[in-house]
């Protein structure tokens, strides 16, 4: 078993994309087959696989998520009590409970079994720039 931290600097709301970074480090540990279990440390940001070919998904997926859940401070979200972190927080914490902040990918021949057009990232869902920490641990 292994185990490391990758750390992701975020610039606010949006996809991070990490994959060759965690490609590198399960490279490195000489594996051949294992599973690779990955845990964003935090409740106000995601864990996606998702498509890294064209960057209009990632813009996409980030309008959605801002139109299914607006800021605190937009009228449609008034029934929220926890705002006093700004309007982002509380809608952040929704989107995380909305989207996977742990991911399971299978390793074969000491490679990410992910498909073709498949990356792995960080959603950050908060405004402000943060440095979001992902614990990794192959077994």
């Amino acid at each position: 078993m292994a185990q490391t931290t990758f750390s992701i600097q975020t610039s606010g709301q949006g996809l991070y994309e990490f994959t060759r970074e965690v490609a590198s480090w399960v490279s490195a540990q000489k594996r051949d087959d294992a599973l690779l279990t990955l845990l964003v440390r935090h409740t106000s940001a995601s864990l996606l696989i998702q498509e890294n070919a064209d960057p209009e998904v990632q813009t996409d997926l980030r309008n959605y998520f801002h139109r299914l859940v607006p800021p605190s401070s937009d009228p449609s979200m008034d029934y929220l009590t926890h705002t006093y972190e700004g309007p982002d927080d509380m809608p952040a914490h929704i989107k995380a409970a909305m989207m996977p902040v742990s991911l399971s990918i299978p390793v074969s021949r000491g490679r990410m079994v992910l498909g073709t057009w498949q990356g792995i990232y960080l959603f950050e869902h908060r405004d402000a720039a943060h440095r979001r920490e992902v614990a990794a641990q192959l077994a």
